[in-house]
């Protein structure tokens, strides 16, 4: 069964990615094990770890991940699509590339002009680098 990794990060055009694959799921000529994952910038400031507990900030990335999560589940739910959803935390790029080896995904789909630092630029900063990185195909919907 190939698998497919599915970044999403809750703005439009991640969820543009995640109608695209809906419509398109029937092209696939097996099943795809789906994997759903959104990335959380971890909080850099030492400082700052040391007045949170490590369950607060856990608590804090699930939430957050969950947040971003929250539209496209309900989309694949309503759509009939199982999945799996993953909440990653680190550097955006590096830690869907991590996941899609580490899940031996065929492909990864990622919408372009997400919530990057970098809103204005062609494909956006997560997708030009994850499509530069990266050894596995990858689709990107705009």
């Amino acid at each position: 069964m190939p698998s497919v990794l599915l970044a999403v990060d809750g703005s439009e055009n991640a969820l543009r990615a995640v109608k695209d694959f809906i419509a398109k799921r029937d092209w696939y000529q097996q099943p795809v094990e789906l994997h759903l994952l959104t990335v959380q910038l971890p909080i850099a400031s030492g400082l700052v770890k040391s007045f949170i507990s490590k369950s607060q900030l856990d608590g804090y990335y699930r939430d957050e991940g969950l947040a971003a999560l929250a539209q496209a589940r309900l989309m694949l739910d309503d759509a009939g699509v199982l999945y799996q959803h993953h909440i990653g935390v680190g550097e955006v790029a590096k830690t869907i590339l991590d996941y899609a080896q580490d899940k031996a995904s065929s492909l990864i789909i990622i919408g372009t002009h997400g919530r990057g630092a970098v809103t204005g630029a062609l494909l956006g900063s997560v997708a030009t680098r994850v499509l530069h990185e990266s050894d596995i195909p990858v689709l990107l919907v705009s």
